[in-house]
This record gives C-alpha cells, structure tokens and sequence, in this order.
C-alpha cells in the first residue's frame, strides 16, 4: 500500500483537501504528522502575547487577535491530525474571523482609546457570517482562498499606509511580517503544484532530511510567525499613537515580543 493510501486512527480522510504529506507515515495517531506539529508556531507565542497583553493592561482586541491566530493554530492542528471535514471547517473558518480582528484592530489604530467602531464591527460579522454560511453550501477551497486573500490584502494596503505617511521608522517590522508570509504563502505554491516531485524526493532521501522538504508545514512556520509579527506591527502602532513606549524585545535573544511602560510620555 502507498503511503498517501494508508490509513490509521481517524480513518479514512472526509475533508476536501489532503496535502501533499503522505498520511500515517510517522504515527498511527495523526495524519500528516509534520503538517501537524508545525502548528505549535501558532498556539503556543500568541497565548503568551495575549497573557502579555493582558498583563500590560492594553486593550482587549489584541488579546482576541492573538487568541484568533491561536485558534487558527489549533484548528489546523485538528484537521492534519484527523483530515476530517468537520476539522477542516475548525481550521478554515477560524482564519476568515482571525484576519477579521487583525484588520479591526489596524484600521483602528488612531482612535481615542477604548473606543469602539460598531460600523466596522457589523460590516465584519456581515463578512464573516456570509463567507461561512456560502462555504458551507459551496465546498470548494479556493473560495475561501480567494476569500481571506481578500482580507489579508486589506492588511498589506493598510500597513504600506501606516508605514509610508504616519511611522515610517516601524517599516522592517511590518515589511518582515510581510516577506515571512510571503515566502511561506510561495512555498504553499510549490507543495501544491509539484507535490509528485516532492513525494518522489521524500522517499529517497532519510526520513530526517526527507521531512525538510514538507514545504506545507514549512507554510505554517512561515504564516504562524509572520501573523505574529503582523500583531506586534499593529500594537505597536496603537500603543505608540496613544503615547505609550512600545519596545521590541527577544525572549532568549531569539522571540520577538513587545513591552510597553506604564507610563505615558508627555
């Protein structure tokens, strides 16, 4: 039996997509193990960002920020673990409603604190409620691609404002998360467009040096930290508008993390 038709723990697969992994190799218990655990880039830095967030008093909507791409981390934790429709929707869906925060959040960067834009929160829920409720009758993916393609636009149009007109000196950090996510969202490309040639590659080279070349799971590295990255960008533009002093700091000299002083400058 080929390895892309084994079967294990979950079962035979009922999602609509099945990635270019080959299933059951590494564990009888998850599906696509590397596609996986690569996941833990995305659940484990933004609980700390939002426990941070909360510690540091800031506003609620950066905790529900990184909350959502934790969400996103284990959803997409579930569904290559289990290759399930009912996973794929826990993976899928919650990317549509994290971008939907994330572009909350950046569009309200230059308001008087703790205000709240129902406009924009409506036009939101409108957005999400309406992808979810077509995706769900019109299973096809590449909707919902097109769909939070759309919404990740609508943060790259507005970083490339914030960081042109209003704080020019914020550009490496929101031109990183950008690069990251794209390098990753290229990498997406090739796992989907010559996955025969990959497979090919995996199975004559040592399962060690083999899962290197698991470029899907290397998209979840790259769009976990880039999303991240994209949190820090948005908070430290807010805590700089509201006169905080926001600072980019590295836990162990390696992850970044913002820290802000309780005192305001005058």
């Amino acid at each position: 039996m080929a390895p892309s038709d084994r079967h294990g723990y979950w079962g035979r697969p009922t999602s609509t997509l099945d990635w270019c992994e080959d299933n059951y190799v590494v564990s009888f218990y998850i599906a696509e193990f590397w596609n996986t655990v690569s996941n833990i880039i995305m659940i484990l830095p933004p609980i700390y960002g939002a426990i941070q967030t909360l510690k540091d008093g800031l506003e609620v909507r950066y905790v529900f920020a990184f909350l959502g791409l934790a969400a996103v981390g284990i959803g997409s934790w579930c569904f290559h673990m289990t290759l399930l429709y009912e996973m794929q929707l826990l993976d899928e869906l919650p990317m549509i409603y994290s971008c939907c925060l994330f572009v909350y959040c950046l569009c309200e960067c230059f308001k008087q604190e703790n205000t709240v834009h129902y406009f924009l929160i409506v036009v939101l829920l409108v957005f999400s409620v309406a992808v979810s409720l077509v995706y769900l009758q019109w299973k096809e993916p590449v909707f919902h691609q097109v769909m939070y393609g759309m919404l990740v636009g609508c943060l790259v149009l507005r970083s490339v404002f914030i960081v042109t007109w209003v704080y020019p000196w914020l550009r490496p950090l929101a031109y990183t998360s950008l690069s990251v996510f794209m390098i990753g969202f290229l990498l997406w490309n090739i796992d989907n467009h010559l996955c025969d040639m990959l497979r090919g590659a995996r199975r004559r080279l040592p399962p060690g040096v083999g899962a290197v070349t698991q470029l899907h799971a290397w998209w979840h590295i790259l769009t976990g930290l880039g999303s991240y990255l994209h949190i820090l960008f948005s908070l430290q533009t807010r805590t700089t508008y509201l006169k905080h002093r926001p600072k980019v700091q590295f836990i162990c000299g390696v992850w970044p993390v913002i820290r802000v002083e309780a005192q305001k400058t005058t």
